[in-house]
Parts: C-alpha cells; structure tokens; sequence
C-alpha cells in the first residue's frame, strides 16, 4: 500500500510561513504525571505567547483522545500510538509556522524521543513538569488517583503502570517549589531565542 503513496510537495514552504508569521515554529512538549500541572502551566505559556503575538496551538491529552484517538485504550501499545500521532499532527502544525504546546503524561521516553525525531530535535523542547506521585495523587483534581487505587481504571500511570521521568530534559518545572506564574517565566526566557525571526 506504501509504494502508491507519493509525498506532495507543496509551493508555499516553512520558511515562508515562518517569515509571514514573523517567529520560528517550535514544538514545546509537557510531560508529567496526570494532576502535575502539565496542563495549566501549558495554558499560561500559551496565553502569555498569544498576548505577545507568537502564533500558537495546544494540543491536550484528554482533548485529543476525545477525537483524533478516541479509538486508543491505555494500553501501552496504544500509549505510542497515541503519541506517534500526536507527533504527526504537531509536525503538521510546525510545517505552518506554529509555536505548538502539547501537553501528554507521554509515559515512555522511547515515545518522547520518537516525537523528536519527527519534529526535529532543533524544533522540540521538553518541559518536565516534576511532580511526585504522592504530591499528584494530593491533588487528584480529577478523581483518577481514587479510582485507580479502587481498581476502577486500569494502566494508570503511576500507580499500575510505569513512568519513565526524563534524566536530561530542556527545562524542569518542580510545581511543589515553583508557582504557575514562575514556571512561564522560566519556559519563555528559555525559548525566546528559538522562536525570534
């Protein structure tokens, strides 16, 4: 089936894009525990960016497995899946020109790697938002901590399935010792340079 698929190649290119929209495309990637604040740090970037008129698009996790991935369990086969599609859709999104937030639990660093390589590694930055699992299952905003220890939900991450932290990520975000407001201050001072035209 592969052989019959041809690559089009468009006129307008990403430099173009880019140009047009006057900043770099950038993927920025949030990965944490569910309850880290992955999500409302990811949020706070994206509305500080937007008011100073950097063109973005979030991509969430629950979000997308509500359409794109409503197909995909929990499964870790399923896990990857759903990345690798999320990696596909956010290169889509670089190739506009776009500074992307994707904000994913994305538990196995062979996941997060393979989302690098599609973007690029100059086009990709990891955001580990660092929050024990005791400190999430405190806050269990959504009540996922209490199910899953109940046996409700199965491949939890955290709790019955794996999360592999990343050893050498662009920036560290520890909520317990860093406000929401701290956090964007430090993720923007860090990207700044990687999206100035």
């Amino acid at each position: 089936m592969q052989e019959n698929v041809i690559k089009h190649t468009f006129n307008v290119t990403i430099e173009q894009r880019s140009q047009m929209k006057n900043q770099k495309p950038l993927l920025l990637w949030f990965t944490g525990l569910s309850g880290s604040g992955k999500s409302t740090i990811a949020n706070a970037v994206e509305k500080a960016l937007f008011e100073k008129g950097v063109h973005t698009y979030s991509l969430d996790g629950d979000n997308v497995r509500l359409g794109l991935n409503s197909n995909l369990s929990f499964s870790a086969e399923d896990r990857t899946e759903n990345i690798r599609r999320i990696g596909e859709v956010a290169n889509l999104m670089i190739d506009a020109g776009l500074v992307v937030i994707a904000s994913f639990v994305s538990p196995y660093e062979k996941d997060r790697a393979a989302v690098k390589n599609i973007v690029g590694a100059s086009k990709f930055v990891e955001v580990f938002v660092n929050t024990s699992v005791e400190e999430c299952e405190k806050r269990d905003v959504k009540g996922l901590y209490k199910k899953a220890r109940a046996g409700e939900i199965k491949n939890f991450t955290g709790i019955n399935a794996p999360y592999e932290a990343p050893t050498n990520a662009d920036i560290e975000i520890d909520t317990i010792n860093t406000t929401v407001v701290e956090a964007v201050s430090i993720i923007i001072k860090n990207i700044e340079n990687k999206i100035a035209y």
